[in-house]
């Protein structure tokens, strides 16, 4: 009974426009009313206890630590860096949308930062030099969708929080696959490129090349300093996302002057802003994962996929389909906190091991940021390229399908997930 109210409460809820946070919050409570005998002080405790975890900590310094990196104009200097790369091939401009997607993901671990820092910059160069609006805003938002998967990444820490999963580990998990969506982009980038005649460029001299390396060497060394130091044990996830801020304000203060102390208010108002929303949709999931919880929706799920059948092949599309699913309506950290719990001991039960179902949740989840009703990253892209979601859905298909043949790849080739989690000390289950 209780199961069935949560289903028509959230239904009636979305349907009525209520945002995604207050949807998690109001549908537990109206079934702790109706059903009675839970003191409604529950829903306080709940939701700050949610809330209350030192590593969720390093979300809101990340995203600092990409609004410094942004407002510090060290992104123009990645621009340079990724120009000299791939900016002479056909298409030059829709690979470096790619490829600094890729850097930039080492540094913010937040798709929709990607999607705002680098489609200020490349979305309207794209449009100067020919590059169909349509297209320049489909592969700016596709290619953000990287930066949840490369470490360092929000997603990540907050599934590693609730499946109790070593989060270095899962940073590691998510290079494979994060490579792999870069490459699968830029193989459809390089045939529109050839049938639409994008333009090119030249190919830079060695010296060119190697001045662009200089100045964004100190840019490129953050996603390093990261990792090393989450790998070697020198500090935990949280003090690695305060040592990027630090890192990030050195360059931008002492190295570049780009950023004055009187930029540093608005830097941190913004970050603030951004930071409350994503942890009040953590705090607000958290009572509506208690909930299930509570009433053995788990346990429920586990017994009735497995009713059906025992095949891992089937189980694992199944919940692909539901994934994706659910991606397309709801906010990427709601669906982990509510999903985690429903789904990891089932995936247990048929010998998934946990690193490896993370790795397989986001990549659904941050598919769904490029997808209407709730793509986020498709209406930033929108706004920017000033046009119509329509055509920008369309246009977005084959590089949501490249993504998809990355999912079904990390779905069941569990060993390209896992070799380098294992190769630095990752133990199975």
């Amino acid at each position: 009974m209780t199961v069935l109210l949560l289903v028509l409460s959230f239904v009636f809820f979305l349907a009525l426009g209520v945002p995604i946070a207050f949807v998690l919050g109001l549908t537990p409570l109206v079934a702790m009313i109706v059903q009675g005998g839970t003191p409604l002080t529950l829903v306080a405790q709940r939701i700050f206890t949610g809330m209350d975890n030192m590593v969720l900590m390093a979300i809101p310094f990340f995203i600092l630590a990409g609004n410094i990196m942004s407002r510090g104009g060290m992104t123009h200097q990645l621009v340079t860096f990724c120009k000299v790369l791939v900016g002479w091939l056909r298409g030059g401009l829709a690979y470096i949308n790619v490829v600094i997607s890729m850097i930039f993901a080492g540094i913010t671990g937040a798709a929709v930062a990607d999607t705002s820092a680098i489609g200020s910059i490349l979305i309207p160069a794209m449009q100067r030099e020919g590059y169909d609006t349509d297209f320049s805003a489909a592969v700016t938002a596709t290619s953000s969708t990287i930066g949840p998967v490369i470490p360092p990444s929000i997603p990540f820490i907050i599934y590693g929080v609730l499946g109790e999963v070593s989060i270095a580990s899962l940073f590691l998990a998510g290079i494979v696959p994060g490579v792999l969506l870069g490459v699968f982009m830029m193989a459809v980038v390089a045939y529109y490129a050839r049938v639409r005649n994008y333009p090119k460029e030249t190919l830079p001299t060695l010296k060119e090349a190697l001045k662009s390396f200089y100045e964004a060497a100190l840019v490129l060394i953050m996603p390093l300093i990261i990792l090393g130091g989450l790998l070697t044990g020198i500090f935990t996830p949280t003090e690695s996302a305060c040592i990027a801020v630090f890192y990030a304000l050195f360059i931008g203060i002492v190295v570049h002057r780009s950023i004055k102390l009187k930029d540093l208010p608005k830097l941190l108002i913004d970050t603030a802003a951004t930071s409350s929303l994503v942890m009040l949709v953590i705090g607000m999931a958290s009572i509506f994962s208690w909930v299930l919880a509570s009433e053995q929706v788990p346990q429920m799920v586990t017994e009735a996929i497995l009713s059906l059948t025992d095949s891992r092949i089937i189980i694992l599309l199944l919940m692909n389909v539901v994934l994706l699913i659910v991606g397309t309506f709801m906010e990427t950290a709601a669906s982990l906190i509510i999903l985690t719990p429903v789904l990891l001991p089932l995936m247990v039960s048929i010998g998934i091991d946990p690193l490896h179902f993370g790795v397989i949740l986001v990549l659904n989840l941050v598919i769904g940021l490029t997808t209407p009703p709730v793509g986020v990253c498709l209406f930033i892209a929108c706004s920017i390229a000033n046009t119509r979601l329509e055509l920008v859905s369309r246009a977005i298909v084959p590089f949501i399908m490249s993504s998809l043949a990355v999912l079904l790849i990390a779905t069941y080739w569990e060993w390209l997930i896992m070799v380098i989690p294992i190769a630095f000390g990752y133990k199975p289950m």
